[in-house]
């Protein structure tokens, strides 16, 4: 296994089809544009859902939701865009198709994957077949998986900063910007709001 995939694998916590994904999703982005893990806010990743995939940008491209670098626009889309703001560039890469299997041993996955969807597959044998498709993700040609899309550079904001202040209703420390003001004209937070109405 490459070290970068091990630490992809460490930080979600296991090996899985849609962390292979987001693996080659970062790969081929670093690779296009030559980027390097993101210190700060230098690569965005926007992220059509909010799969296995994201783990690993946030560990290859350095893109996580502290910085405000990662957006999830959760639309269920296997799609995600990573943006350059020093190369100016930004690429779009979805998903091709159904996930059909390409590889040496299609007689043996064409049987565990009827046992899993039956429901007869034991844990092993789920386990195989989640290794086969892993293997396999990892050997196609990306260009087989994804459709790449270079895309306009529109330069994202960076993450926003404003001061908090406590809530009129509960009196946690909100950040101001996400605050609402209540008909009394008292400033709450989002969960006082949708609560009650002062």
């Amino acid at each position: 296994m490459p070290a970068d995939l091990k630490r992809c694998v460490d930080f979600h916590g296991h090996i899985c089809p849609g962390l292979i994904y987001g693996y080659r999703v970062a790969k081929e982005a670093m690779k296009l544009m030559k980027l390097k893990r993101s210190r700060d806010e230098e690569v965005v990743a926007v992220c059509e859902n909010d799969s296995c995939a994201v783990d690993a940008l946030q560990v290859l491209l350095g893109t996580v939701a502290g910085k405000g670098n990662l957006i999830i626009q959760d639309f269920g889309k296997n799609a995600y865009t990573v943006l350059s703001r020093s190369q100016g560039q930004a690429y779009r890469f979805s998903r091709k198709t159904h996930y059909v299997y390409t590889g040496k041993d299609k007689k043996l996955f064409d049987l565990l994957d009827a046992a899993v969807a039956d429901g007869t597959a034991s844990e092993e044998k789920r386990r195989q077949l989640k290794n086969l498709k892993i293997k396999d993700l990892l050997a196609r040609p990306f260009a087989e998986i994804f459709t790449t899309v270079p895309i306009p550079f529109t330069e994202p904001l960076y993450a926003r900063l404003a001061p908090s202040e406590p809530c009129a209703v509960c009196g946690e420390m909100t950040m101001s910007s996400r605050m609402k003001k209540a008909s009394s004209g008292r400033r709450i937070c989002i969960p006082c709001s949708q609560k009650r109405r002062l």
